[in-house]
């Protein structure tokens, strides 16, 4: 009982920070923002999970009901705070998710890519027992082959300069207590760590070093 009221806590945390970072990243309605990078879990996906070996998945209704291109793997029926934020910053495309943007060179990754992944955590055994899921550990290697693309792109100096102008979002830390810390029959981190040190030390300030930022939003559980 004590571990489902402490999971309900910590989704009401998630709840709160998110209403928070939205307010703080809106805060730089002028300046400007040439790119939008997204980091997460399913409160960020938009298409990464689709051709995964997972039963996490959002491309079939009625999710996307009310989206335009219907279901497209958000795990909502319209659109994603992510893609709200991108549309005010004056991103007017979607920002592709690496899934699509991976392969595809004709995708323009340097106005974005979204590497978030439904059921995916910070630690990289969160979410495993329902199947294959990008943690944030990939996602970050995931972003460092679209950081080389943009500095093929558009040459070394002129990418770092251009990356440093960017917002980086980060949703994620739910996954790590609702399908790891507080579900000991099938992951061993609760005999570990205490609940206030299960996420510490994992790879959330790397975002900022790798790309060179000061614009990165942190939603995630303290």
């Amino acid at each position: 009982m004590a571990s489902k009221e402490c999971m309900v806590i910590s989704l009401l945390v998630v709840a709160l920070i998110s209403v928070i970072v939205v307010g703080m990243i809106l805060s730089e309605k002028d300046e400007k923002v040439p790119c939008y990078f997204v980091f997460g879990d399913s409160l960020s996906d938009n298409g990464n999970n689709n051709n995964l070996e997972t039963s996490i998945k959002a491309n079939f209704s009625p999710y996307g009901h009310d989206f335009p291109n219907g279901p497209t793997g958000r795990f909502t029926n319209g659109k994603t705070m992510h893609d709200f934020l991108a549309e005010h910053f004056g991103i007017h495309d979607y920002i592709p998710p690496f899934a699509i943007a991976k392969d595809n060179e004709s995708v323009n990754v340097t106005q974005g890519v979204n590497y978030a992944s439904g059921w995916a955590g910070i630690r990289d055994e969160s979410g495993q027992r329902l199947g294959v899921r990008i943690p944030l550990n990939e996602q970050l290697r995931n972003h460092k082959i679209i950081v080389s693309r943009i500095s093929k792109k558009m040459g070394d100096s002129a990418a770092k300069k251009h990356l440093s102008e960017c917002i980086y979002a980060l949703q994620i830390g739910g996954n790590d207590y609702t399908d790891n810390f507080f579900q000991p029959e099938h992951y061993n981190t609760s005999h570990q760590y205490t609940q206030e040190h299960h996420v510490t030390g994992q790879p959330i300030c790397r975002i900022g070093t790798d790309t060179i930022t000061p614009k990165l939003g942190i939603d995630t559980l303290p």
